[in-house]
């Protein structure tokens, strides 16, 4: 493949039939990869660290991955109908320019991603390169804005090459672990605590939901023809397997290493595995892993930028080098970030996590309720790029309904730096994300069935209802 083959043309713009490619079985495989990673098994120890069980912990760990996951995977499908990027869609429900709202709360989470990845890659990366953390970050920050810079090919390899060592790796780290502890001593010790319960739900469906805003990015190059089915349980499957494989992990490390654990995680998982050679493997692994989750949250942060600015501009399409501008934004701003923070990783990255769900849940309802409830798989492409077309500039309706999805999930929210007063009569548990996900959906569904979107005015809003390479609809 020649070099220009390799690096991605598109951005926003929509992706024409004759260059797509690949199968579902791709999202597999890129999930899978992303999620057999070392701030995944964190996540994971995180249930045990604030006080669950072993038991417990595993359970609502499952219950979540597949809940959040669900909900993932039903935006990853939306990308061979579209062939557009996942935010863009968002112009649909809240206007060419308003989608800017929720997706200003997109572009903090890629950057705080970045950072958290930055962090525990950096320590591998400065292990590998015998230098010390802060020059392990930088390292780790150059090399993912490069990979993010040439695009979806890449990723995707990144992630097929990712599922196989980084499986093989935990593979060999299982086996490590067993050795160490008494696994019936662990799972005897089960004593069921809803708030530690809900914790671990909301750890890992905060994680998957996570996912939602750019999930689709990365299927968009499929042909229009993929199953949506297909799709759907291919990354569903890859994304909950890599994710509840890794949290596995890191509940029956936090349980049984302890205080040694949480001094130094990256420290502690290599030297599980064993010394010399192998370290070396180990740490090469844990980069990997998050190499391949911090370019998805660059090329994201990049997609949404873009998506942000080009709504006021009229932009359709981004040259090369305003393409590494945007990159160059988001490493500079997550790299500052993970050196501030590097020193309170886990306390900070636990609040992190159930903060964006709060803001990421209402968007998710009312997303998913437009496009298979409202529009019925149906978008008029054209208008997603003209703020005087159906969609209009700014749509009212549903930013009020974002908001008060966002005010409906305060009182049951649960963080260090603020509890919500209804959280005490539920025992501490935070259902905050349930309530953020019905009341939003129900609420989007009974307004947009009574006020649809005024038809656009002129031919080139009329273009989105039949195919062609820049207007096809979804259908």
């Amino acid at each position: 493949m020649a070099a220009e083959d390799l690096v991605e043309r598109r951005s926003i713009d929509v992706v024409p039939d004759d260059e797509r490619h690949g199968t579902a079985f791709s999202q597999f495989t890129l999930w899978l990869g992303a999620n057999l990673q070392i701030t995944a098994v964190v996540t994971g120890a995180l249930a045990v660290v604030f006080g669950g069980d072993v038991v417990w912990s595993l359970v609502g760990l499952v219950l979540g991955n597949l809940l959040g996951g669900a909900v993932m995977a039903l935006h990853s499908a939306q990308g061979p109908k579209l062939g557009l990027p996942q935010m863009i869609q968002s112009r649909a429900q809240f206007g060419v320019k308003g989608a800017v709202v929720p997706l200003l709360l997109v572009i903090l989470m890629y950057v705080g991603f970045f950072a958290s990845g930055s962090v525990l890659a950096g320590q591998a990366t400065a292990e590998l390169t015998h230098t010390n953390d802060t020059t392990g970050i930088v390292v780790f920050a150059v090399i993912t804005a490069v990979m993010a810079a040439v695009g979806y090919r890449v990723i995707h390899v990144l992630g097929r090459v990712a599922s196989v060592i980084c499986a093989l790796a935990f593979i060999y780290l299982g086996v490590r672990l067993l050795d160490r502890v008494d696994l019936s001593v662990l799972l005897s010790d089960a004593h069921f605590d809803l708030p530690m319960f809900l914790l671990a739900v909301s750890l890992s469906a905060s994680w998957q939901l996570a996912f939602g805003p750019y999930v689709a990015d990365y299927s968009r190059y499929l042909p229009r023809a993929t199953s949506a089915k297909a799709t759907f349980w291919w990354t569903l499957s890859g994304s909950a397997i890599g994710s509840q494989w890794s949290m596995t992990f890191g509940v029956l490390v936090a349980a049984s290493a302890g205080d040694a654990f949480l001094a130094n995680q990256v420290g502690y998982v290599v030297g599980l595995g064993g010394t010399g050679l192998i370290a070396s493997f180990l740490y090469f692994v844990i980069a990997l892993g998050k190499l391949t989750i911090n370019v998805l949250n660059t090329y994201g942060g990049f997609m949404s930028m873009v998506t942000s600015i080009s709504g006021f501009r009229g932009q359709k399409v981004l040259g090369a080098r305003g393409r590494a501008a945007y990159i160059a934004v988001i490493m500079v701003a997550g790299t500052a970030v993970a050196l501030l923070g590097k020193d309170s990783f886990l306390s900070s990255f636990k609040d992190f996590l159930l903060f964006l769900l709060t803001f990421f849940t209402p968007w998710s309802a009312i997303n998913l309720v437009d496009y298979y409830l409202i529009s019925r798989e149906r978008y008029d492409i054209p208008a997603l790029f003209d703020p005087h077309g159906r969609y209009g500039a700014w749509r009212w309706d549903a930013l009020t309904v974002y908001g008060v999805g966002l005010l409906a999930q305060l009182p049951f929210l649960v963080t260090h730096f603020y509890t919500g007063p209804l959280v005490d009569p539920l025992g501490g548990a935070d259902i905050s994300w349930i309530v953020g996900l019905v009341v939003p959906a129900v609420l989007y569904w009974a307004l947009a069935r009574r006020n649809p979107p005024a038809p656009g005015a002129g031919p080139r809003a009329e273009r989105g209802v039949s195919p062609s390479a820049e207007s096809a609809p979804a259908s």
